[in-house]
């Protein structure tokens, strides 16, 4: 046996372990004998293992990372089996419609693309791919703050699909107006403000000894720094408050969502401002040992009481998946890591059918569970067992 093969043989083994669980897949593609093609994909899950074969090892942890222990991670995927899916009189898939407007955008189905920084590591043509893959979905795309590609040639790939913008912020207001101004100017929707990025304690990258010289991943500092930075602590985030929120309202001239909100109190500070809501913990980046997304989104819901949009992140893999979230009281749901696999997987074309099978998937729920119109797609649809 060659050592290329023993290596591949124990990282199978060590991909097939029930000890890892962030990212399960019930049939890995490492069992099969040959990489299946962009028309044989069935699911999202089938393009994970093409994403991991394509990219350096390096871009596969800082897309599949967790903070800490990566509780939170793997408790954004358990929460969906605590909610099942009440059955009602079946319909017929092609009387379904989940069309929806949140703010001035529409949507023929409520799954967005959530913003997820360095495209540009997962395919050469970065979010101008990521762009044209949502705009032949038909799904609206959040691009992420300093994307590898200049913002102009996004929204050209767009080609008037829906773009929204995520920001950043930095401390002195002045200093976001650049980005806000351009991203207004190019046709951008809404301005998403992510307040819950720690991007500080990543394990897998922290123990990455970089023995290629591979540049070091967005978020990971190099070691020898001093202070807190020599643990890969990011100093330069979670300092953002209310009053500073109110301050860069008067920059941006469409809606405004904050993304990173987990309780009820700070929902309803947002909805008291007018400012829309996603319910996230960063795909389980943010803190460690934060609560799922899933199972603390009804409360979010409850407190905002109908005044501003609900968007839900962290966990999406299924179209049933997102049934249950619109079910708990989400306006839409945005889809992050399974996006990436099928940017890394087949590029623009990949994206495309990652957002295609999941509209699919959540069109043949509805209809499976009785339900032809968005409204009706609310907790009656639905029995939760979180624990």
């Amino acid at each position: 046996m060659s050592r290329r093969t023993a290596l591949a043989g124990f990282a199978s083994f060590l991909a097939a372990s029930p000890l890892l669980r962030a990212q399960q897949d019930p049939y890995p593609l490492s069992e099969h004998k040959r990489a299946l093609g962009l028309a044989e994909m069935q699911n999202v899950w089938d393009f994970e293992a093409i994403f991991n074969a394509n990219l350096p090892v390096a871009v596969h942890d800082y897309t599949a990372h967790g903070d800490g222990t990566e509780w939170t991670l793997r408790r954004n995927r358990q929460a969906f089996e605590w909610v099942e899916i009440r059955p009602g009189r079946p319909a017929a898939p092609a009387a379904v419609d989940l069309s929806t407007k949140i703010f001035n955008t529409r949507m023929k189905v409520p799954i967005m693309i959530a913003p997820t920084a360095s495209h540009g590591a997962v395919h050469p043509e970065g979010e101008a791919a990521s762009a044209r893959g949502a705009a032949a979905a038909g799904a609206p795309y959040i691009v992420a703050h300093l994307p590898s590609v200049p913002l102009p040639k996004i929204a050209a790939a767009a080609g008037g699909s829906p773009l929204w913008y995520q920001l950043y912020g930095e401390r002195e207001v002045e200093a976001n107006r650049g980005f806000l101004e351009q991203a207004q100017a190019v046709g951008c929707e809404a301005i998403v403000v992510t307040v819950d990025q720690v991007a500080a304690y990543y394990p897998r990258t922290l123990r990455d000894r970089n023995l290629l010289g591979r540049p070091l991943p967005a978020g990971r500092v190099a070691r020898g720094t001093a202070g807190a930075a020599r643990y890969g602590i990011d100093t330069t985030r979670l300092w953002y408050t209310w009053r500073w929120l109110d301050e860069i309202r008067k920059i941006i001239k469409v809606p405004v969502l904050v993304k990173g909100i987990l309780t009820p109190e700070d929902a309803r500070l947002c909805a008291d401002r007018g400012v829309g809501v996603i319910v996230s913990n960063h795909g389980g980046r943010s803190l460690d040992y934060d609560p799922s997304t899933l199972e603390v989104l009804a409360e979010v819901v409850d407190a905002v009481n109908g005044k501003v949009p609900v968007l839900f992140d962290s966990g999406i893999r299924r179209g049933s998946d997102a049934f249950k979230a619109l079910a708990l009281g989400a306006d839409a749901v945005c889809v992050g890591r399974a996006q990436r696999w099928g940017l890394g997987a087949f590029g623009a074309p990949g994206v495309q059918r990652v957002m295609e099978i999941l509209q699919q998937e959540l069109v043949q729920a509805a209809a499976a569970a009785g339900h032809t119109r968005r409204a009706t797609i609310n907790r009656s649809a639905i029995t939760t067992h979180f624990t």
